[in-house]
């Protein structure tokens, strides 16, 4: 049985998804951020070297990073299901869109939260102006033009489909919902993206992923 390998609040929520969508029985082991760091505990080092969530184990088989996940689950457990067909369109935009998620969009997503951090934190009265203007600048000249740039381009390309590859749902929409709903999850007074907070809540109230929040436990961006 696969066994999903489940830090709290973190990208391993949306392989629960996954395999409930695909009906295939797995096993959570819970795991738990350090409070004062936030981070994973070492104990997941004994599972992968990197010691992050998600990762999974099946048999004598170990797959880390969500999109790896996703690809191998839908291989392995799949058949038609999760993966259009190679050579369309639709696949064309599976593929684009799985990477898309880690490899543009969240990259982002975690410098904002991070200098927003710094904003937040304490420092010595005589740093704090030379920080916070750095941050600023960065913010208002990389960071910000870069987020509005991606939300522009995924709201353009969900005013026309429904699902991010094709007329079904697929291992891509699995893969973008964690930045786009923790997104939609912190930008709640925003009305600038109607289609992205549609699409959230659509996938959000499917069965497949209410049973997924059942097996995960407390999650902030649902």
């Amino acid at each position: 049985m696969i066994v999903v390998h489940h830090l709290n609040n973190s990208r391993s929520q949306r392989v629960l998804w996954a395999l409930e969508e695909l009906g295939v029985p797995y096993e959570v082991k819970r795991y738990e951020r350090d409070l004062k760091t936030n981070l994973a505990p070492n104990t997941l080092k004994k599972v992968h070297p990197l010691g992050k969530s998600p990762v999974i184990t099946d048999g004598s088989i170990t797959v880390a990073e969500s999109g790896a996940i996703i690809e191998y689950l839908a291989q392995t457990y799949g058949g038609d299901d999760f993966t259009p067909d190679i050579g369309t369109e639709a696949h064309r935009q599976y593929i684009y869109w799985l990477h898309f998620a880690e490899g543009t969009l969240m990259p982002q997503l975690l410098l904002k939260i991070i200098f927003e951090k710094i904003l937040k934190s304490t420092m010595p009265f005589f740093v704090k102006p030379i920080a916070r203007g750095i941050v600023k600048k960065v913010m208002k000249g990389y960071v910000g033009p870069n987020i509005t740039g991606n939300l522009d381009f995924i709201e353009s390309h969900l005013k026309n489909n429904e699902w991010f590859a094709g007329e079904e749902l697929s291992g891509a929409d699995i893969q973008m919902s964690f930045p786009l709903e923790a997104w939609v999850a912190k930008s709640s007074n925003d009305n600038n993206y109607p289609e992205i907070t549609a699409y959230v809540k659509r996938f959000q109230a499917r069965s497949a992923y209410q049973k997924a929040l059942k097996s995960g436990g407390h999650y902030d961006y649902a």
